[in-house]
């Protein structure tokens, strides 16, 4: 007879300590964890997928921060895509794909049924999609690209982090609209992904240094747009590149995620004043009113042949852990996120 939920013992990583500098050994911890049984309206969650994002490293820290931080002995934070296994709510039944509005870097987990939402997959995409180009991902690329950055036909774009999940898709979605595009990545390989596969109109290889002079000469009439993922050296070595009135639609400082102590601005700040630049921050979960348009739009893209995607998916819960630091390497080919469970 199988087990009832309450005889099972999943696992869960918690937060040891606040890490200094890079994820090291010791900071999270691998418990096990018993799964009782749901009480009124609520469900029991097998996590399929956890995300794996730059913003991790932030909910680990104590600094201010859009959501409180995770407190030390508590399960780590994550965005993650589970099936139903129990449930207690006339709502939700075993076998519905879900996410939890806020997720656990564990193997099961009990949610109040009305702090989900149903992942309706479709059967011939891939069901890791709906943790990137589907997810969160591609609405950040969407929001930023239209909304804050107000990209148009015929305005020159740049992107930084522009092979990651979110730049890689939000500079398909400017080419979409008619907009000329530039990639900012690491690597030969990188940017060559981004010319030949994706269309974008020149790619920029940070390693090779001088990313001034590169975007100068990739955008010699300025820059209309630019969406940042990054932050620090690469930030300060687009503004001077800015058209007057340009947008940067700031999405992450992934560079300075390690860093202890205040985070600098743009060393050359003046530049902001003198070309009237807008520089507007923005966090996806203050936009999912926009989602289902976004995802109905970006769908379409797909099945059109317009728009390509990358996961690197790391198996085993247990690598998790060590599978984040290679956001911060540079060593992720697309959206990183961990399998726990099968589908």
């Amino acid at each position: 007879m199988m087990a009832r939920m309450s005889e099972r013992v999943g696992r869960v990583w918690r937060l040891r300590q606040r890490p200094q500098g890079p994820l090291k050994a010791g900071d999270l911890v691998l418990d096990e964890q018993a799964v009782g049984d749901p009480r009124p309206d609520e469900v029991v969650l097998r996590t399929i997928f956890l995300s794996l994002d730059p913003t991790n490293r932030i909910w680990m820290s104590d600094v201010d921060q859009y959501l409180p931080p995770v407190e030390i002995g508590q399960p780590m934070r994550g965005v993650t895509l589970g099936v139903v296994e129990e449930s207690t709510s006339p709502r939700f039944q075993p076998g519905d794909l879900v996410t939890p509005h806020e997720g656990t870097w564990s193997t099961y987990q009990t949610v109040s049924a009305s702090r989900l939402s149903r992942i309706r997959a479709a059967p011939d995409l891939p069901l890791s999609a709906y943790m990137s180009v589907l997810g969160p991902p591609g609405l950040t690329a969407y929001v930023g690209m239209l909304d804050i950055g107000q990209a148009r036909e015929g305005q020159t774009v740049t992107i930084s982090a522009a092979a990651g999940a979110v730049g890689s898709v939000a500079g398909q979605i400017a080419r979409a609209r008619g907009c000329r595009v530039i990639g900012i990545a690491g690597g030969e390989e990188k940017c060559r992904w981004l010319t030949s596969e994706l269309s974008f109109d020149g790619a920029v290889d940070y390693k090779k240094g001088h990313v001034g002079e590169q975007v100068r000469a990739l955008c010699p009439e300025g820059i209309d747009v630019h969406f940042e993922n990054v932050g620090g050296a690469i930030l300060d070595a687009v503004i001077p590149s800015m058209r007057i009135g340009g947008r940067i639609a700031l999405c992450g400082m992934i560079s300075t995620y390690n860093d202890d102590g205040p985070v600098l601005g743009p060393r050359e700040f003046q530049r902001v004043l003198m070309q009237r630049l807008t520089i507007q921050g923005f966090i996806i979960m203050d936009h999912f009113a926009r989602a289902r348009e976004a995802y109905a739009e970006i769908e379409t893209m797909i099945r059109d042949g317009r728009l390509k995607w990358k996961d690197h998916i790391v198996d085993g819960l247990e690598n998790a852990a060590d599978a984040v630091n290679l956001l911060f390497t540079g060593q992720n080919d697309g959206k990183l996120m961990v399998r726990v469970s099968a589908a």
